[in-house]
Order: C-alpha cells, then sequence, then structure tokens
C-alpha cells in the first residue's frame, strides 16, 4: 500500500488530473515538479557539504556521528533478530 491509497484512488486522482489540466499540460507539470525536486536535492546536498566542511574547519570529529549511527543500526538489527527469535514459535502456533 502505498500511502494508504488503493489502485482505484489512484486512479480517480488521475481521472481529475487530466480533466483539470488536460493531457496535453500533464508532461509541463511533470517536467516542472522534477525540475524543483532537482533543485530541492541539489540544494539539500550544498547545504550538507557546507555543513561538513565546516565542522572539519572548527575541528569537529565528523566521523564521530557516523560511528554513533552504525552502532545504533547494529544495536536496532541485535533487537529485531531477538524479537524474532522469541516471536518465531509463537507464530508458527498461530
Amino acid at each position: 500500500m502505498w500511502l494508504f491509497i488503493s489502485g482505484a484512488e489512484i486512479f480517480v486522482i488521475l481521472v481529475i488530473v487530466v480533466m483539470l489540466f488536460g493531457a496535453d499540460k500533464i508532461p509541463e507539470i511533470a517536467r516542472g515538479l522534477g525540475k524543483g525536486m532537482q533543485t530541492l536535492k541539489n540544494a539539500t546536498n550544498e547545504v550538507k557539504k557546507e555543513i561538513t566542511e565546516s565542522a572539519k574547519d572548527n575541528g569537529i570529529d565528523t566521523e564521530f556521528t557516523r560511528s554513533i549511527n552504525q552502532e545504533v543500526k547494529d544495536i536496532k538489527s541485535n533487537i529485531e533478530e531477538n524479537i524474532d527469535d522469541i516471536t518465531g514459535p509463537i507464530k508458527r502456533n498461530l
């Protein structure tokens, strides 16, 4: 399920969009949305780059946050494995 919208609801939305804008305007709208999303992505990457460079210039250790993220991922996977081990027999009995 994509955002709790069924196939029929997506079809109705598409029909309404075609009725409002017309079939010839939809590619232009999609192209504009694509350019907007690309601009947003580029701006986000630029901000990330600026923050990283500023942190390096000021002597802030950026590897510290990466190690924390990796540790959180490891703990999460361990918890998921433990839950699967515990709930495995319960699921089989149902």
